[in-house]
């Protein structure tokens, strides 16, 4: 499991989302070198959902909003309470709220310009 250093934040994502383009557009005008994790391919979301969880809520990284969530059965979106909303997340990477991004003190979800020049400590 990747951990964030202070000096090097590891963003967790997939690739092709229009959020994550702006997120990493962000950060590489700000001048913030980072790591990028694809979830998808690299299959690490399952691995770290646990930890995500604990840091930010699994509220925060349930992504109801998109195609994915849309997509699923009405069975698999009633009585969603953390257990299941963790293993819909580790069977479908695409319902984590993207990018996440670990900063070793803070876990980021979603991607707002002034929360992470807050955190990161950017003009």
């Amino acid at each position: 499991m990747n951990k964030a250093t202070p000096s090097q934040p590891v963003m967790y994502g997939i690739k092709n989302c229009d959020t994550m383009k702006k997120a990493m557009t962000w950060l590489t005008e700000n001048g913030i070198a980072y790591e990028f994790v694809d979830y998808k391919k690299a299959g690490v979301a399952a691995a770290n959902l646990p930890d995500w969880a604990a840091r930010a809520g699994w509220e925060v990284l349930l992504n109801k909003r998109g195609l994915m969530w849309k997509k699923l059965s009405d069975a698999e979106r009633a009585d969603v309470d953390e257990a299941k909303a963790l293993a819909l997340m580790a069977q479908y990477p695409a319902l984590i709220k993207r990018p996440v991004l670990d900063v070793g003190d803070a876990l980021l979800v979603g991607f707002a310009p002034e929360i992470y020049a807050e955190k990161l400590k950017c003009a």
